[in-house]
């Protein structure tokens, strides 16, 4: 899980693939962050991504880096627990212009039964679950 942090931080931009009805969404996002052994990600609840994880909460993650990707197939959980999003906040100083983890929109989620592929054009997938 640490390996998937620290990919996703160093690329800095990933996108997440959600659905909604029948139609994929793709959005970049950038927050990725360990809080009590599970990786999390941080959204506002007035975006169409919130809805959308709530209805289906099964999404992918896709990073790239260095000629490297990172595929990360997971449930999205929310964690509604203020500690939890003090902590994103914390740990991503700017979005505190936006986001206040007392706010009522500020809402995190960490990956459940998660699958993490890593591949490249010069090795074979590693795959790493958590």
């Amino acid at each position: 899980m640490k390996r998937v942090e620290q990919f996703l931080k160093e690329a800095g931009t990933y996108y997440l693939a959600t659905v909604e009805g029948d139609q994929p969404r793709v959005r970049p996002f950038g927050t990725a962050h360990i809080f009590e052994d599970k990786l999390y990600i941080q959204t506002g609840k007035v975006k169409e991504v919130s809805k959308q994880l709530h209805a289906n909460p099964k999404a992918e993650i896709c990073a790239f880096k260095n000629g490297e990707w990172l595929r990360v197939a997971a449930e999205f959980v929310e964690d509604d627990r203020i500690e939890a999003r003090q902590s994103m906040l914390d740990a991503y100083p700017s979005l505190q212009n936006m986001y206040k983890a007392d706010d009522g929109n500020t809402e995190v989620f960490y990956l459940k039964n998660a699958t993490a592929t890593f591949s490249s054009f010069t090795h074979e997938p590693e795959v790493e679950k958590f």
